[in-house]
């Protein structure tokens, strides 16, 4: 199950998953495209559905969830990576709409999302894996809105109380600490110029932005039985913006 999987990292990971065997189950509230990136999937020989809903709904990603397991049998690994961020003005003139559409998506969307994944792993004898997108953002100040700094420590917080209460039902949950990454969502941001990307990644180690795939491989890796020994984690796929 991947959710804002209808571009960007979401869309990414699909194609890489289906590519590496994966039955994937797409959700993400743009139909249309959603749909297209299912179809395209089947039409590569891969295995794929496409489930429209908004991580804000609890009713959404309960049928996004039975609707996996009913089409596939189970629910071994979940990509959360489903978020809204943005640049904009500082704390005290932001807007409370501005605040509860940051929090709303990035942590209430991902507490849905394991409210429902959880209780179908743990009837499995297998149990399960479990990525959540967080973000460089996650553990420091980035120049990004108050909120989504606020929200990407909060996804954090869940990922490591989430791993504690359920490794012992074979379990794992991890987060990706991601690094500015070339997508829809950042592109008002970028003018073509030089500049723009130095500002995105001015403490970054690598100074170019991150390509989709790039992070798509992180949580692939992570949901795989590769990273079995891995969970609480927060695993930097940042161009070493941690490392300075």
């Amino acid at each position: 199950m991947i959710t804002g999987a209808s571009s960007g990292i979401g869309a990414a990971a699909a194609k890489l998953f289906a590519r590496e065997g994966a039955a994937v189950v797409l959700v993400a509230r743009r139909k249309d495209a959603l749909r297209e990136l299912a179809e395209a999937i089947r039409g590569d020989g891969g295995r794929a559905l496409a489930v429209p809903g908004d991580v804000r709904i609890p009713e959404e990603m309960e049928e996004a969830v039975a609707r996996a397991v009913g089409e596939f049998g189970a629910l071994d690994a979940a990509f959360n990576n489903a978020g809204v961020g943005a640049f904009g003005p500082v704390l005290h003139e932001l807007d409370e709409d501005a605040y509860d559409t940051v929090m709303d998506v990035n942590v209430r969307g991902v507490w849905n999302c394991m409210r429902q994944q959880i209780p179908v792993m743990l009837r499995q004898e297998h149990g399960g894996a479990i990525v959540n997108t967080s973000s460089v953002a996650g553990h420091s100040a980035t120049g990004a809105t108050t909120p989504y700094i606020a929200a990407k420590h909060a996804v954090l917080g869940l990922t490591r109380a989430a791993a504690a209460e359920y490794g012992a039902a074979g379990i794992r949950v991890n987060a990706l600490t991601v690094g500015a990454t070339r997508t829809h969502q950042l592109e008002p941001y970028l003018d073509g110029t030089p500049e723009a990307v130095e500002r995105l990644t001015r403490r970054a180690v690598q100074k170019r932005l991150a390509d989709p795939e790039e992070i798509a491989q992180a949580a692939l890796w992570l949901c795989s039985g590769r990273a079995s020994f891995v969970t609480g984690g927060a695993v930097a796929v940042d161009g070493g913006w941690s490392a300075v």
